[in-house]
């Protein structure tokens, strides 16, 4: 299974495109990251690897918020603390 085929899977965490196919991968982490639930998040770090998913979501996540990144405040704080302890 790839990321796309993934989001096509769970249309619902992206529910604003149409074209699943051209997303980045920083699109699918963010989305599952803030809006998907535990088995989501372990599905896409099956796909991707957790040190990919981890260094997605570390650039993504330390750029200023407005305008770079929706990372919720909560989000933020537990994946950090969570890909510090386990990627």
């Amino acid at each position: 299974m790839t990321i796309h085929d993934f989001i096509k899977k769970r249309k619902d965490l992206i529910w604003w495109v149409k074209d699943y196919d051209s997303l980045k991968p920083e699109s699918i982490v963010e989305a599952t990251l803030n809006y998907g639930d535990w088995d989501d998040v372990q599905t896409l770090i099956k796909i991707m690897g957790i040190k990919e998913v981890a260094r997605i979501f570390r650039e993504k996540s330390k750029l200023p918020k407005i305008g770079r990144h929706n990372y919720s405040k909560r989000t933020s704080h537990y994946f950090t603390l969570y890909f510090d302890k386990y990627a």
